[in-house]
């Protein structure tokens, strides 16, 4: 466990009590990063495997079949991970210093032994949240409240007949809503929610984004803008790439960005990423793969339905849960190899975590900020 992870645990209970202290202690890590990474483009020996957050793809099932997902179809389809396999995972990542554990699919509340999951990394001390599609969020509630669940995000394409479109389910949207509108007037801000928003072509127009922050305002659920992807193994660009931007795209992707900022400017509460962020988007979503910033994914570790663990969503397999325990993957040779080829992209250089690394890279937040 590295010291941060020490010193994190060690200041949570001060930081829930006092959010303005998070909020600086988050600023000075960002800070000491972006010189850390500056630093790293002519030293790489600074970076070293640090993973902080697992995210766990717990099973390929999933009730949509969206135009731009393949799992449960031609990706891990079939396949899950199962209770004592999740247990173990979850008690390693404990024991390496993890601090953040996100469950998702698939779709995650299929999983009959989720709530069981969930109560087991609460009772562990790990900060876990549930990513879903919300269609079943109802129904599953109360259990997963129960079992210590505090935080939700659910994935969002749109609303109304443009989600159910890309979801190929009729009457998903409706479902989605009275689910979300039932647990926000069951458990409040007890049970935070918010919107994993995928900003692709479809969702770029000018109807469909205003539907979109009407829906945010209406049930007071904070957006996270997420970008359409193009190296994802279990992604696709859909029919003749009508999901994805291209170059003379531009000027519609400012158009949202502007909007986006004047709903941050009024309510900084409803849109998750700082300006500097916002600002970023487009040259992320035109420039694709020659958007030349470091990435982070040395903090990162992904689990796959499979029980494949890499280091990040794409590339850089570092075993199988089936074979060995996350603990004998971790922090050796092959792992710092990793580290060191994903910072200096040497990879598919898709836009995970574009945001962290914007501001986590001083010429990027720099250049951003001063828009």
């Amino acid at each position: 466990m590295s010291a941060r992870s020490v010193i994190v645990r060690l200041l949570e209970p001060t930081c829930k009590r006092h959010p303005k202290i998070k909020t600086l202690l988050k600023l000075t890590d960002t800070w000491v990063d972006s010189w850390r990474n500056t630093v790293a483009t002519r030293i790489p020996q600074v970076i070293k495997p640090e993973p902080r957050s697992l995210f766990v793809a717990i099973t390929a099932q999933c009730n949509l079949r969206c135009k731009g997902c393949h799992y449960g179809r031609g990706f891990m389809a079939g396949e899950q991970l199962e209770l004592p396999v999740v247990r173990e995972l979850l008690n390693d990542a404990k024991a390496r210093g993890f601090e953040k554990v996100r469950l998702y699919g698939g779709e995650p509340l299929l999983h009959k032994d989720l709530a069981k999951m969930v109560e087991h990394a609460t009772g562990l001390g790990l900060n876990i949240w549930v990513t879903t599609n919300g269609l079943l969020l109802r129904e599953r509630a109360d259990e997963l409240f129960a079992a210590g669940l505090r935080k939700v995000s659910i994935g969002f394409y749109g609303a109304g007949a443009e989600y159910d479109d890309y979801v190929q389910r009729p009457g998903s949207f409706a479902r989605l809503e009275a689910g979300l509108a039932w647990v926000r007037e069951r458990y409040g801000s007890q049970l935070p929610i918010c919107l994993d928003w995928v900003l692709m072509r479809p969702t770029s127009r000018p109807e469909s984004l205003r539907e979109t922050l009407a829906f945010v305002e209406r049930h007071d659920t904070p957006l996270c803008v997420n970008l359409i992807h193009y190296s994802l193994p279990y992604f696709s660009m859909g029919v003749d790439r009508e999901l994805q931007f291209a170059a003379e795209d531009r000027g519609a992707i400012e158009w949202v960005v502007e909007q986006l900022a004047a709903m941050k400017a009024r309510r900084p509460d409803l849109i998750t990423q700082p300006r500097a962020v916002l600002n970023s988007i487009p040259d992320w979503l035109v420039k694709g793969p020659q958007m030349r910033v470091p990435c982070d994914s040395h903090r990162l570790v992904w689990v796959g339905a499979d029980g494949t663990v890499q280091m990040c969503y794409v590339t850089f397999k570092l075993g199988n849960l089936h074979e060995k325990r996350l603990g004998q993957m971790l922090f050796g040779p092959e792992h710092m190899t990793a580290a060191r080829s994903a910072f200096a992209l040497q990879c598919p250089n898709c836009h995970c975590g574009y945001d962290n690394r914007t501001l986590g890279f001083r010429p990027t937040r720099r250049l951003y900020s001063g828009r």
